[in-house]
């Protein structure tokens, strides 16, 4: 990237997008100058577009190659928006019908705006967009968990029941699922967690295009160390599973919003903590 492209006409020398650089490369707009980005710190720019975003008169251009090409949408409604997450389920009951390859598609667009250190965007996907190759994954789990009970790992005593049930002919691994999502990323430190964000994001938005998810953590943990399963994902050279999720179309629909705790926060005020457990 060389910097950002300013139209001058619509640019009112506001101030805002040098102002929320994180990068704090953009030069303030005098009152003859636009604001721009000094060539010694073009190399800096991570390609965030929040001056973009914020431009209030949409004079910017961060340079990026393909955008949204349009407004954000705005504020939405806070109790639709409260309802909608809390009604979030995993779902482990599926239909055999298959999630069409262009919603799969929508779902990881929206994803992919998910937030990730230093805007690296580092998260790719691997969908196992076949019921028998999400069996076969699942029959590699139970693998994983038969060789954890022979070593006397803590978790093959946990895994005792779901070898039990597998070896009855009933998947508690995959449950069944259509689909696996595969969350894959290149080693580094905020690699991980930019998974979880972004397979969040997934975990949220399905259920707006009707598709229920459930978290794979034992796909994800037998991914990372057992062998078998490793050297079966066609994953690129150099990358790893970060995180798996299972997903279809729900059998039962959520009709209500179950209790939860309430939320035990502390204010750590001038005066000292305040509320929150001791």
């Amino acid at each position: 990237m060389n910097g950002i492209v300013v139209d001058r006409d619509l640019c009112t020398r506001c101030g805002t997008c040098s102002t929320v650089c994180p990068s704090r490369i953009i030069s303030a707009a005098g009152t003859a100058d636009i604001p721009h980005v000094p060539i010694e710190a073009a190399a800096r720019c991570n390609r965030c577009g929040h001056c973009e975003a914020f431009c209030p008169t949409g004079a910017l251009s961060a340079g990026s190659d393909e955008g949204t090409g349009g407004a954000a949408a705005g504020g939405i409604d806070s109790d639709l928006l409260g309802r909608y997450i809390k009604s979030r389920r995993s779902v482990r009951h599926y239909t055999s019908d298959p999630v069409d390859r262009e919603t799969i598609e929508e779902i990881l667009d929206i994803a992919r705006y998910a937030p990730s250190g230093m805007n690296l965007q580092p998260v790719q996907w691997l969908v196992v967009d076949d019921a028998g190759r999400v069996h076969e994954i699942a029959r590699f789990t139970v693998d994983w968990m038969r060789s954890l009970a022979a070593s006397g790992h803590p978790l093959g005593t946990y895994g005792a029941p779901l070898i039990a049930a597998w070896d009855a002919g009933i998947d508690r691994i995959c449950l069944g699922a259509p689909h696996l999502l595969i969350a894959h990323i290149p080693a580094g430190p905020t690699g991980p967690t930019d998974a979880a964000i972004a397979m969040t994001h997934v975990d949220i938005v399905a259920p707006a295009f009707g598709v229920g998810t459930c978290w794979a953590g034992f796909v994800s943990m037998a991914a990372q160390t057992w062998k078998p399963l490793k050297d079966a994902l066609p994953l690129p050279a150099g990358r790893t599973v970060a995180y798996a999720m299972m997903f279809g179309y729900p059998r039962y629909a959520v009709h209500r919003i179950p209790p939860r705790k309430a939320a035990r926060i502390s204010w750590w005020t001038a005066e000292g903590i305040e509320g929150g457990e001791p």
